[in-house]
């Protein structure tokens, strides 16, 4: 696909839902909107991660580590955290792991929990693949920092009548 289009197909999806059912042509091109740049932000997300070996989902996994004080986090926990299924925190954690950046343990606590613990390789790497995302405004150059924080509220918005937080950001 060319990198620009020399039509908006998202604008003629609009002409073409106005004429056919105009009471929800604005609200198709937003929900297609919002999925191509999410396409889009993937995509620039995971150029900036792919010098660390990192797709996003890997990184959310380390950062979210390197969060925490201790350092680690029972398994079941970082799967709530990062809104995922638990298969896909196994995968991570255990493709982190491979590469020596996380550590898997039984919980001393209770021995039903495992923990996934960040080494100090991996609080490096997330330290540095933070760096080069903070650096690339997280594939949002050329958006005003007011302009990302409304674009946020107005998603928080969207997640809390789709029941997906019980905070409202209004």
């Amino acid at each position: 696909m060319p990198d620009h289009l020399p039509f908006d197909p998202i604008a003629e999806a609009h002409r073409q839902w106005s004429a056919r059912w105009p009471e929800h042509a604005d609200h198709m091109a937003a929900v297609t909107s919002v999925m191509r740049v999410q396409q889009l932000l993937l995509s620039r997300v995971d150029d900036v991660l792919k010098p660390y070996g990192l797709t996003f989902a890997l990184y959310e996994a380390l950062r979210l580590l390197a969060f925490t004080r201790a350092g680690s986090l029972p398994m079941g926990k970082m799967g709530i955290r990062l809104m995922v299924h638990p298969a896909s925190v196994t995968n991570a954690i255990g493709k982190l792991e491979q590469r020596g950046l996380v550590e898997r343990s039984v919980s001393p606590a209770d021995r039903r929990v495992v923990l996934a613990s960040i080494t100090p390789a991996g609080r490096l790497l997330a330290e540095e693949a933070t760096d080069a995302l903070n650096q690339a405004d997280f594939g949002l150059p050329g958006v005003a920092p007011g302009a990302a924080a409304e674009l946020a509220e107005t998603l928080r918005d969207i997640r809390f009548h789709a029941g997906d937080t019980d905070v409202n950001g209004s």
